[in-house]
């Protein structure tokens, strides 16, 4: 089975502010309360240091993440893949009449029993992380 989730945000700021957050690896990876640590190698590829709190995982597990697109400032696509599942995450700016909306779209594979279905129960969560954390990067004197 596989999850997928997609959610749009609408900001009353630049398309280039929200840009800078969300092709920001450590930023994205920073929002996102399953991952532990992270590494970041370079301009498009990190390390996630996940903890999935399902019964067939007992440690984290480290999601190579790399980006697979990218058109600035409008569009990035990442991919994260590890033993346990493959995560594909694309964010769409657009900008609009008083600032720009983000369109993100998260699909996640799962290759052990339970990851799915954690995903399919914590994606509204994940997601409003996402926002809570771009939204307090865009508030003044942040």
């Amino acid at each position: 089975m596989t999850v997928r989730v997609s959610r749009t945000f609408e900001f009353d700021a630049p398309a280039a502010d929200v840009w800078a957050f969300i092709s920001d690896a450590e930023q994205r990876a920073g929002a996102i309360s399953v991952v532990d640590t992270f590494d970041v190698h370079d301009d498009r590829n990190a390390t996630w240091h996940v903890s999935l709190p399902i019964p067939m995982i007992r440690s984290t597990i480290s999601v190579e993440t790399e980006e697979v697109e990218r058109d600035p400032p409008n569009r990035v696509k990442f991919i994260g893949r590890s033993k346990a599942f493959r995560v594909t995450g694309e964010h769409v700016i657009t900008e609009t009449s008083t600032g720009c909306e983000l369109a993100n779209e998260f699909v996640v594979d799962g290759k052990l029993p339970g990851v799915e279905s954690f995903f399919k129960r914590n994606f509204d969560a994940e997601l409003d992380n996402l926002e809570n954390a771009l939204r307090r990067s865009l508030a003044p004197g942040v």
